[in-house]
């Protein structure tokens, strides 16, 4: 499906500039899938949250696929591009620079436990300048600081041949090709793409498409897929293969890892 770009008039609305007396704004959009936020950036800091649907953010060499049990924390001034991968109920929360819950510059995604997600509901709802607005604002504020953070980042290349190759893999991450058949698609030796990813990821090739596979697995085990089709559908040989590689990155089972957000 075609990638159809948001009219850069809405990228910004009018009036929802955050400041010190209200610090978390919010702005909500409902985007068809496949509509595309281009790169933009602005002063303050954004969540980026789907109630619904699943969302793709790109900031720099690196993006992160994002399912409604998770949200991605963009600094201030930070050039950001944002895809629907599906139909999304879109929530940004736009925050002041000097409420920024998270001072290093960095983007990131955490989770968002049931108390944060009844919180941007009720935000939504919110009389503008009021007493619920200041208080939700600041509890917001203070679920974000507290909320656990996950290694969820797919880094992406500089090189021509390889943005090729991984912006394909991410499309359709259970393709068996090897790095030696990508080779003859590319117009570069097996040998020149190892060195290339190392020298511009710092990852192997199997790395890497190991990261992004597992990075498409969250948005499938929040649909309630069962392990074993997530398994087939990121081209692992098995749902144990696929568990065993998922434990080894995030510490736990993925049964474990989605049972906390998971819950009512």
């Amino acid at each position: 499906m075609p990638i159809k770009p948001v009219t850069h008039t809405r990228l910004h609305l009018p009036g929802m500039t955050p400041t010190t007396a209200r610090p978390v704004r919010m702005v909500a959009r409902d985007l068809d899938a496949s509509e595309l936020l281009a790169a933009h950036s602005h002063p303050w800091g954004q969540v980026t949250y789907a109630l619904e649907g699943i969302v793709r953010v790109t900031v720099g060499n690196n993006t992160w696929i994002v399912p409604p049990l998770r949200a991605i924390w963009i600094p201030p001034n930070a050039i950001h591009e944002v895809v629907t991968l599906e139909r999304a109920r879109l929530r940004a929360l736009y925050v002041f620079a000097r409420a920024a819950p998270f001072q290093d510059g960095e983007c990131v995604v955490v989770d968002v436990s049931p108390l944060m997600r009844e919180l941007i509901v009720a935000m939504l709802h919110a009389d503008a300048a009021s007493l619920r607005e200041s208080l939700l604002s600041k509890l917001i504020l203070n679920e974000l600081s507290n909320s656990a953070t996950l290694p969820m980042r797919v880094a992406l290349p500089r090189d021509k041949r390889l943005k090729v190759l991984c912006e394909t893999l991410i499309a359709d991450p259970a393709s068996p090709l090897t790095l030696d058949d990508w080779a003859q698609r590319v117009g570069a030796s097996g040998r020149t793409l190892a060195r290339l990813f190392e020298q511009d990821l710092g990852l192997t090739f199997g790395q890497w498409r190991q990261q992004m596979r597992l990075a498409h697995a969250a948005p499938l085990i929040a649909r309630g897929l069962p392990l074993s089709r997530v398994a087939a559908e990121l081209g692992y040989a098995s749902q144990s293969a696929f568990s065993a590689m998922f434990k080894k990155t995030f510490g736990q089972s993925p049964s474990a890892f989605f049972a906390k957000t998971s819950e009512p």
